[in-house]
């Protein structure tokens, strides 16, 4: 059973998620918030498996409640997607970078929703979509936001970088093992690896941190 909080301030929105929940086998509501700071607070309280959180709200907003959920501890467990009208929406490549497995558009249908859910509790992350990729090069080549190595991006061996590099492209794992004609156990291994290496929590933010470090783009 996958636990999901639900973070949004429009009584109707979160109605609708939870409607649309508890109508399916396999998932529980743990709880629902109205803006980041109860989402902090029962994030806390109730350790879910899965956060639906939006990010404009009042008070603290979902992207500063992102923050303060990854970085807490005991919450490494608990995944966060980030909820939003826009797909070139500036707020998620932030969200993304502190932690959160990826986004959805409001209007996601009901199957892709659940089928998301399932995919970050399981640990994947919300790289398929070429939107995503082309909102995190957007945000990482715009503006201040230059190439900036990860500190610990010399940890990497030649074969990570080049693993990494082809994560961020959004392959998978067995499609790296593909291009590089390795197993798919070894490419596995290399992604998980440098993920603990560049203290990544999911594929998600490997893939920010390839895109921030020049290694992909």
């Amino acid at each position: 059973m996958t636990s999901v909080l639900l973070v949004d301030d429009q009584d109707l929105v979160r109605l609708g998620l939870r409607t649309l929940l508890e109508s399916e086998d396999g998932f529980t509501v743990a709880g629902e918030a109205r803006d980041g700071l109860e989402a902090v607070t029962l994030a806390r309280e109730l350790r879910p498996d899965v956060i639906l959180m939006d990010i404009r709200m009042p008070g603290i907003d979902g992207l500063e409640a992102t923050r303060r959920i990854t970085s807490a501890d005991g919450m490494d467990h608990t995944r966060i997607v980030v909820l939003t009208t826009f797909e070139r929406d500036e707020y998620v490549f932030d969200a993304l970078r502190m932690g959160a497995s990826g986004f959805l558009l409001k209007d996601t249908p009901p199957e892709q929703l659940l089928q998301a859910i399932t995919t970050v509790a399981d640990g994947g992350a919300l790289l398929a979509p070429t939107a995503t990729r082309a909102l995190i090069r957007e945000f990482v080549e715009k503006g201040p936001r230059r190439t900036v190595p990860h500190p610990r991006l010399g940890q990497l061996t030649d074969r990570e970088r080049e693993v990494v590099s082809l994560a961020a492209e959004g392959l998978t794992n067995a499609e790296i093992a593909e291009r590089l004609v390795v197993s798919p156990a070894t490419a596995r291994t290399h992604v998980s690896r440098a993920m603990v290496k560049l203290g990544a929590r999911d594929r998600a933010q490997l893939v920010v941190f390839a895109f921030q470090s020049g290694l992909a783009g």
